[in-house]
C-alpha cells in the first residue's frame, strides 16, 4: 500500500524518537509517556486532523518534562523488552500473561473500511477520526485527498478513472460544504443567549453531519488503539486472513510496530504451526461457507422489500422480564435458581414492577445503569442504515454484531438538510458516481470496490445485546448531540423492546430515552464544553 510520509524538522524528529517507534510510518507505537498522557493524546487525535505525531508536537510536549527523556530511544529498546518479557513468559508460561502487557497504537491512513476491522474485537479500546468534527475538504502534505490508493486498483485498467472519480466526490463534498454552512446559519439564526464560538461549531457539525455521506468508504481515517498483547494477537491473526488486501498488509506494519513493545507476546503470529496455520483455518473457514451458501441460496429472490421495516427486533426472550428479575433475586437469597423462578412466576404485575423499579434504583444520568441481572434477557435486532451510522454503532462492542458486504444495492436517502438547501440534485449525482464506480471494479476487484460506496448508502447488520447494554446503546445514541440516522435507530430499538418484546418494565428503566428532535442537536453540547473552559474544570 501507498502512504503519505511526513516531514518533520531534525529537532522534531529529535523529540519524536523518544516517544514513537518510528517516524515514518503509519503505525506507531507511543512509549516513555505516562498512561494519562497516552490516553489525552488519543482522546485529542479523535477530533483533529493532524497525525498523532504532529499534535504530539504542537500541543502536548510544551505540557511536559523531557529533559529527562534525553538519553531515551523509542527505536532501540527492542533488546531489551525481548529479554524482560522472554523472562515472565519462561516463568509463567500461560496466555493470561499476554493479557498484562498493553500498547497504545497509532493506526493513520486507514479507510473507512479497514477501520471497521480494527475495531472488531471486544476487548480492546478505540478512538476514531470523527467525520463531524474534521472535514474533508482538505488534503493531505502530498496534495492528495484523503482516500486509500491500493496499487492493485490504480496499476489496473480502472485505476485513472478510480482516482478521477473519487477526487470528484470529494470536491462535491468540499464545494457543497460552506453552502450548507450557509444555509443553517439563515434557517437557524443565532440566539442571543448562545455565544458566536458555540453557535458557530454546532452549525459546523451539523453541515458536517449532512454532507458525510458523499464521503466514500475509502476515505482515510486515523484510529487510536489501547489493547493487551493477546487481543492484538487475536486482531492481527483475523487481518492476516482478511481477503482485503489493505488488511493484511496493515497487519505486517502493525506487527512490526508491535513487536518493539511487546516482543514475545506476538511470537506466535508469523510461526507456520501456530499463527499461520490459524489464519488459514480463518480463510478456509470463510471461503468454504461462502461457497456453500452460494449454492444453497442460488435460486431466492435477493430483492428488497421498499416496505421491511428499516429496525426490526428478530428475536427475544418472551419470558427476558421473569429472568431478570430471578436474576435480581438470586444475589440476595440463599435459594436456587428454578425455587426463585417459581416464586417470581407467581408475582403480582404490582411487586414485579416495584422489585424492578427498587433494583434499577433512582437514576439520576444516563451513567447510573443497574447490575448484571439485566444480562440475563437479550434483544438482537436486523438493521438496514447507512454506512455512516454503521460506522457509529459498530464501535460498541459489549454486543455481538455482525455485517454483510457494503455494496449501494440497498440505496441511499438524501438528508432533510440536502433537500431543504436545494442541494439535492449534486448530492444525487455524486452517490450515482460512487454507484457506478463500485459497479466497474466489482467485477475485477469485488474486495477493493468497497473504497468506493458512498458513506451514505445502506448496509445490512444484526446487533444482539443484553438488556444492560440495550440501555446503555440507547440512552447513549438517542440523545440530541447524536447524528440524527443514529438517533432514529436508538429510539426504535427502545420503542420495540417496550411494544414488540412486551418488555415495558426494561423499556421503562430506559430512563434517559431522547425522542426530541432537534435540528442543531451539538448546540448544547458545545455551551456546556464552552462553561466548562471558562471556569477551568
Amino acid at each position: 500500500m501507498s502512504y503519505a510520509v511526513e516531514t518533520f524538522t531534525t529537532q522534531e524528529q529529535e523529540i519524536l524518537r523518544h516517544y514513537v517507534t518510528n517516524l515514518e510510518g503509519p503505525v506507531f507505537a507511543l512509549v516513555n509517556l505516562p498512561e494519562v498522557v497516552k490516553g489525552a493524546l488519543f482522546a485529542r487525535y479523535s477530533r483533529s486532523a493532524k497525525s498523532l505525531r504532529r499534535l504530539f508536537l504542537d500541543e502536548f510536549v510544551d505540557e511536559l518534562d523531557i529533559s529527562g527523556d534525553a538519553t531515551v530511544d523509542a527505536t532501540m529498546g527492542l533488546r531489551r523488552a525481548e529479554e524482560l518479557y522472554e523472562r515472565v513468559f519462561g516463568e509463567y508460561g500461560d496466555d493470561s500473561v499476554a493479557q498484562l502487557g498493553g500498547v497504545h497504537l497509532a493506526c493513520e491512513q486507514a479507510s473507512n473500511v479497514l477501520t471497521k476491522i480494527l475495531e472488531r474485537g471486544r476487548l480492546m479500546s478505540y478512538l476514531e477520526q470523527s467525520t463531524r468534527y474534521i472535514p474533508y475538504d482538505t488534503r493531505l502534505w502530498t496534495g492528495h485527498y484523503r482516500y486509500v490508493r491500493d496499487p492493485e486498483v490504480l496499476e489496473s485498467p480502472l485505476g485513472a478513472r478510480y482516482v478521477g472519480e473519487m477526487d470528484r466526490m470529494f470536491d462535491t463534498y468540499g464545494e457543497l460544504l460552506p453552502q450548507v454552512v450557509a444555509y443553517l446559519a439563515e434557517a437557524f439564526p443565532r440566539g442571543g443567549e448562545v455565544s458566536d464560538f458555540a453557535y458557530r461549531q454546532s452549525i459546523r457539525a451539523r453541515a458536517l453531519d449532512a454532507l458525510r455521506g458523499l464521503l466514500p468508504a475509502g476515505a482515510l481515517s486515523n484510529v487510536g488503539i489501547y489493547g493487551s498483547g493477546q487481543s492484538y494477537e487475536m486482531l492481527l491473526l483475523r487481518m492476516r486472513a482478511h481477503p482485503l488486501p489493505e488488511a493484511r498488509s496493515y497487519a505486517d506494519l502493525m506487527l512490526t510496530e508491535l513487536r518493539k513493545v511487546i516482543p514475545s507476546f506476538l511470537t506466535r503470529v508469523d510461526r507456520a504451526d501456530r499463527g499461520v496455520a490459524w489464519s488459514d483455518y480463518f480463510s478456509r473457514r470463510d471461503e468454504a461457507t461462502g461457497e456453500l451458501l452460494g449454492r444453497l441460496f442460488a435460486e431466492v429472490d435477493t430483492h428488497i422489500s421498499p416496505e421491511e421495516p428499516s429496525v426490526q427486533l428478530v428475536d427475544f426472550d418472551p419470558l427476558g422480564e421473569e429472568h431478570v428479575l430471578a436474576a435480581i433475586c438470586y444475589e440476595h437469597l440463599g435459594l436456587s435458581e428454578r425455587a426463585i423462578e417459581r416464586r417470581v412466576a407467581t408475582m403480582t404485575p404490582i411487586e414485579r414492577r416495584e422489585l424492578l423499579r427498587a433494583y434499577v434504583g433512582d437514576r439520576a444520568n444516563r451513567r447510573h445503569r443497574p447490575g448484571r441481572a439485566f444480562e440475563r434477557t437479550d434483544y438482537r435486532f436486523d438493521i438496514v442504515s447507512d454506512y455512516g451510522a454503521f460506522r457509529d454503532l459498530q464501535r460498541h462492542r459489549m454486543m455481538t454484531i455482525e455485517w454483510q458486504p457494503l455494496t449501494p444495492r440497498l440505496g441511499y436517502e438524501v438528508p432533510g438538510i440536502i433537500i431543504d438547501a436545494g442541494l439535492e440534485g449534486r448530492y444525487r449525482t455524486s452517490l450515482e458516481r460512487s454507484s457506478d464506480l463500485f459497479h466497474a471494479l466489482d467485477e475485477r476487484l469485488p474486495e477493493q470496490a468497497r473504497y468506493a460506496v458512498a458513506l451514505a448508502y445502506n448496509i445490512r447488520y444484526t446487533m444482539q445485546m443484553n438488556a444492560r447494554e440495550a440501555m446503555h446503546v440507547t440512552e447513549l445514541r438517542s440523545g440530541p448531540q447524536g447524528h440524527p440516522s443514529y438517533r432514529i435507530i436508538a429510539q426504535q430499538m427502545h420503542s420495540q423492546i417496550a411494544e414488540v418484546a412486551g418488555h415495558r418494565g426494561i423499556a421503562e428503566a430506559m430512563s434517559f430515552i431522547d425522542d426530541s428532535e432537534s435540528e442543531l442537536g451539538r448546540l448544547e453540547a458545545e455551551r456546556r464544553l464552552e462553561e466548562r473552559r471558562g471556569s477551568g474544570a
